[in-house]
Order: C-alpha cells, then structure tokens, then sequence
C-alpha cells in the first residue's frame, strides 16, 4: 500500500516556532513529528510514501532523502496554499489502488493505521477515516456514525451531536481524485478535504474506525507540542549511549536517554522520562525534571532547573536560569538569572497568543515560546505563555510581558 503525507502547510498558529522551519519538523521526543509519522508507515508496511510540500520545503526534503528504512519516498509540491483537496490532488497519478493519506502535523502511533487497515478491509469501505474521542468537539470536524459507517460530518460545529472527530487520517481509493475535480472552494476560498469526503458520506461508502486515547494527537497549537511529547516519552524505550560520560556525583532516575559524545557533570540531577541528545554538556550542579527534551549540542549550566520543556539544538541555558513548560529554539542563548514563569499569580489558565488573538491554552502551566536564534541579557524575566520571535535581543534585567516580534 502507497500513503500521502500532506505537509505542505504554513503552520500559523505555531508561530514562532514555524517562523523557521516546516510544522512537520517541529520536535516530539527528539525526532521530528513526520519522522514517527514515517515510523508508522514503515511499521504497516507501506512501501512508498508521497509527501506534499510547500513551505520551506528543502527542510524536509533534505532531513528524510529519498528512502525512509524500508519506505521510498517521493516528493510533490503544492504551488498555492489552496487546502487539503488541493493538496491530495498534487499527488494524482503517483498513487495506485488504496492508499493511506495522514496529514503531517499529526503525531500517530502505527496501532493507528493497523486498526485503519484492518477496519477498511472488513468493512469492504470505499473510504475508511479514522475517529477519535475529543474533549473540545466544537473545535474539530465532528461525525456522526452508525454500525460502524459515518452519516454525517459537520466542521466545529456550534451544538455537536457527538465527541468523535475526524482524526485526518485516511484510506482512499483513487476515486477521490473525481470527486475533488468536482469541488467549488469553501467559505475559506479553499478546497477542502472535507467536503470530498461529504460527498461520499451520502453515497454511503465512508465507515469509521475509533482509536484509543493517547495514539493521536493533533499538533496544532503550541501547547499541543507538550502534550505529544510527554506521551510519546512515557512509552518510548530510552537509553544511555556507551559513548556518554556520566560523572560521579551526577544522579539519573528513571528513563534518561543521553546520546554519543554527551557529558554529564557532577551534581546533575536528572528525572526521567527525559531525553539528553548528542554532544550535550549538563551540569554540574543542575535538576533536569520530568518529561524534558534537551536536543543535540545544547548547554545547562550550573544552578540551571529544566522541568518539562523542549530544548531544541544549540541552545545554551548558562547558569542560574529557570525553564519551565516551554519551548525554546535552536541557537538560544540565556543571560545568567534569566528566568520564565510557567504559573499565573491567580492560579488560573495560562493565555497564549495565536495568530496575534490571545487563546486559553487549557493548562495551568505553560512558560514561554521561544524562536530560533534568541538572546537574553542577565536577569530577564519572562513571564507565562509569552511568545519570542527569532533572533530577537532581549536586554538585561527586561520583563517580558508582552510578544516580542522581529518580523
């Protein structure tokens, strides 16, 4: 069976983050979200997997090649951001018979798919979309099913009949092609996946298959970053690289991955589920805390708390400094004494601002979003679910109450 990675978006919402770099290489647990995409595939035994890009399409293109383990892989771009419809329709005639199409700002595990193929061949289904159980149904495209086979599929409805979403995660047969040529633009002025699949809800060809909780997350908020990867870490079998140097005195507790060339000084005190990269230097005398990613060539320093936080390569959190419930970029330096507040004074829900609204991030502890390339003077305070866009400067003893833009 063939798949369509469909990766070819912008990713706003996830700005900063996005600001440098394609939503699909946005990391979960030290590897990029397409990457265990990709896994999954190769795991179902797809052979030839078709990824739609786009935006700063070299990034992928470069990172993944032209084989993935066993999967070959082929690249399609799509010319204008005109919605998923379009997108799919990039990769007509690369494709043959039924084929997988997940979106690419997903993180799935393979029991997804395998439940999907295995659901789309008892059911004999000219589609089979895979579903799952959402707190916020109002937020997503939510279906309606009935012995297994779907009837009906509202996007964010204002009064939802049910919690089950379209999980964006398919199986196709080369049918739909048709059926897209046949699509006039959505309110949206794009042509959407969506109502293809509409169209074949009331021909009755479209079944659904649930997952289970924990196997699906959509990344498409910041926050949403956090969440993925603090499942993936309590099921991903960690381990310490014979080439890391582990120092006496240093502690580590638990799951701690740490990779080749990676030293560990004295003092360090380290909680796992957490993952240490390659040629990483930490310590002496730091608390890495539960549920932390430290990517490859970064530096925490001395007196240096990390809790639950993605640290992406080449950053340095000197000495002295505090992250928590955050995400920082690539090449960030921090001032001595810089520290990010992750806990709002009234104990309430922390605001985040998205596409330039401020938006509740559902969690009573997020820190700060933090691009590519930023600096901070001595004893910056940054206070909770604040944004920092890429290759910002932020002087010494500044409190950052508001987005700091540089574009």
């Amino acid at each position: 069976m063939d798949a369509v990675v469909l990766a070819a978006g912008e990713g706003t919402r996830l700005r900063p983050l996005t600001s440098t770099r394609p939503k699909p290489m946005l990391p979960v647990a030290g590897k990029p979200i397409l990457e265990w995409n990709l896994e999954a595939l190769d795991c179902v035994g797809v052979k030839k997997a078709v990824i739609v890009v786009g935006y700063m399409r070299e990034a992928i293109e470069s990172y993944f090649g032209r084989k993935f383990r066993k999967v070959r892989l082929e690249y399609v771009e799509q010319k204008e951001q005109l919605g998923t419809a379009n997108a799919l329709s990039s990769a007509r005639g690369m494709v043959k018979g039924e084929f997988i199409v997940l979106n690419g700002d997903l993180f799935i595990t393979r029991k997804v798919l395998s439940s999907l193929i295995e659901a789309h061949g008892r059911h004999g289904a000219e589609v089979t979309m895979s579903l799952v159980e959402v707190r916020e149904p109002r937020s997503f495209g939510i279906v309606e099913v009935s012995r297994g086979k779907v009837e009906s599929l509202v996007e964010k409805p204002k009064r939802p009949k049910s919690n089950l979403a379209n999980a964006g995660v398919y199986i196709f047969k080369e049918g739909i092609f048709e059926v897209i040529e046949g699509l006039k633009k959505s309110v949206r002025m794009e042509y959407e996946l969506t109502d293809a699949i509409g169209r074949l809800i009331k021909d009755g060809v479209v079944y659904g298959c649930r997952n289970e909780e924990g196997q699906w997350i959509d990344v498409g908020l910041p926050w949403n970053l956090l969440d993925a990867n603090e499942i993936v870490m309590k099921s991903v079998p960690l381990k310490m690289s014979k080439k890391a140097t582990v120092e006496d005195y240093a502690v580590l507790k638990g799951s701690v991955n740490v990779g080749d060339g990676t030293v560990i000084r004295s003092g360090s005190y380290i909680e796992g589920p957490v993952y240490i990269g390659r040629d990483c230097v930490i310590g002496p005398n730091c608390y890495i805390r539960p549920h932390t990613v430290i990517m490859d060539g970064c530096k925490v320093g001395n007196a240096v708390e990390v809790k639950n936080s993605i640290i992406m390569p080449r950053t340095c959190v000197g000495h002295l400094s505090y992250v928590g419930d955050s995400i920082i970029g690539e090449g960030c330096n921090f001032g001595a004494g810089t520290k990010v507040a992750n806990l709002r004074f009234d104990d309430g829900e922390v605001s985040i601002e998205v596409k330039q609204n401020m938006v509740m991030s559902g969690r009573r502890k997020f820190g700060v979003l933090m691009g590519d390339n930023v600096k901070t003077g001595i004893n910056v305070s940054i206070m909770p679910g604040r944004s920092i866009y890429p290759n910002a400067y932020v002087d010494a003893g500044s409190v950052v109450k508001n987005t700091i833009y540089t574009e």
